[in-house]
């Protein structure tokens, strides 16, 4: 019997686009499924002469070949018309066949590997939050940190099984792991709702973990955090999450880490910034001073005559920078503190000061202000 033409049977121009293509394709799919038209044998025929039709011109390839030479070139390339149902047809209508239908792609063409027994999961993922000091971030330390994780049943040993006995081929799918079902003229595989895919099923389950073959328990670690670690700086440690299925492999576990507010030092990267109060006479003539940094007590040079907010640096004196192991500096700003409670003889020898300096003495000072009080009146 002489085929139809496949663009008449797509009804689209020879000229159509590849998407106008897929999209005639879709409506002739959503138009003659069997699932729409069950027990129509003219629809399921429709339904197949669409899809050879979208298998030949959705490839440049056949269809080039086709546009030259008709079915007879085709024949020759080795394409004898429809011969069952490549994913590949269907990669961009998973929704004609998945949610339309209520069962999902891979129901009728796999995932790309062939149906079999489901494997057993690897362990979940943990992850915590832990609090640190400025100062641990900046040597560096060992924390412990206890957590509750799933671990192989102590009875079972992980097996889900009662001591003394063994599992069992799965009745529903005898072992495969999956079942068939006939949806139209497809056959249609499923993980099988008996064993969920393992092919096996177990009769007398672990009391002791109730067949899950896991069981809740401490474990405490040691963390060892590297000298200038970050804030919210994310560790993960290997194999330390909950135990797999069936000693399937462990999950991980993920750390992240916040460094507490500190009361003297602010840090930005590898610097830290702290202020130092001095008073006017240190200011004016200079000083040593100790100050504390996170390596112990430093001294540092005031020198005579700096002013408030002025910033001294300390060299090396921040945290080190995990890659490159350089350290920061320490920066600290003069804030000059100036006296609010001042003794007669105090006060008598700042007034010298002042005329020494021939700076305006306060009665002075109230004068220009009320000159300047008359001006703007």
């Amino acid at each position: 019997m002489t085929k139809r033409d496949y663009y008449q049977v797509l009804d689209v121009a020879r000229t159509a686009s590849t998407e106008e293509i897929k999209k005639a394709y879709r409506q002739k799919a959503l138009q003659y499924h069997p699932d729409r038209n069950p027990g129509n044998k003219e629809a399921e025929a429709r339904f197949k002469e669409a899809a050879e039709a979208y298998s030949v011109l959705g490839d440049d390839q056949k269809r080039s070949v086709y546009d030259r030479f008709g079915q007879e070139g085709l024949r020759g390339e080795g394409f004898t018309g429809f011969e069952g149902f490549d994913s590949t047809i269907f990669g961009d209508f998973q929704d004609i066949l998945g949610s339309f239908f209520g069962f999902t792609f891979s129901d009728f063409f796999g995932t790309g590997r062939r149906p079999g027994r489901r494997t057993a999961q690897a362990g979940r993922d943990l992850a915590l939050e832990l609090d640190i000091t400025l100062e641990e971030a900046f040597r560096g330390a060992e924390k412990e940190i206890s957590l509750n994780r799933a671990e192989a049943c102590p009875a079972c040993h992980g097996s889900r099984l009662k001591p003394g006995t063994r599992k069992s081929v799965c009745p529903a799918c005898r072992g495969q792991g999956q079942v068939r079902h006939q949806q139209g003229f497809f056959t249609i595989s499923r993980t099988c709702p008996h064993c969920q895919g393992e092919g096996e099923i177990i009769p007398s389950p672990c009391p002791e973990c109730r067949g899950a073959g896991l069981a809740k328990k401490k474990k405490t670690l040691t963390l060892r955090l590297p000298a200038g670690i970050d804030d919210g700086a994310r560790l993960r440690l290997t194999g330390e999450g909950e135990a797999g299925e069936s000693g399937a492999p462990r999950g991980d576990l993920y750390v992240a880490v916040h460094i507490k507010k500190h009361e003297t030092f602010e840090r930005q990267g590898r610097d830290l910034y702290c202020q130092v109060s001095v008073s006017f006479s240190q200011a004016a003539l200079g000083v040593n001073l100790d100050i504390p940094t996170l390596d112990g007590q430093e001294q540092i040079k005031i020198p005579a005559g700096i002013q408030s907010g002025e910033v001294i640096r300390l060299k090396g004196k921040g945290l080190q920078e995990l890659r490159s192991q350089r350290a920061g500096d320490l920066y600290v700003r003069v804030q000059l503190q100036t006296p609010d409670r001042l003794t007669r003889e105090q006060k008598s020898l700042l007034r010298q000061l002042a005329e020494l300096r021939a700076e305006p003495s306060e009665e002075v000072a109230k004068a220009q202000l009320d000159r300047l009080k008359d001006i703007v009146h």
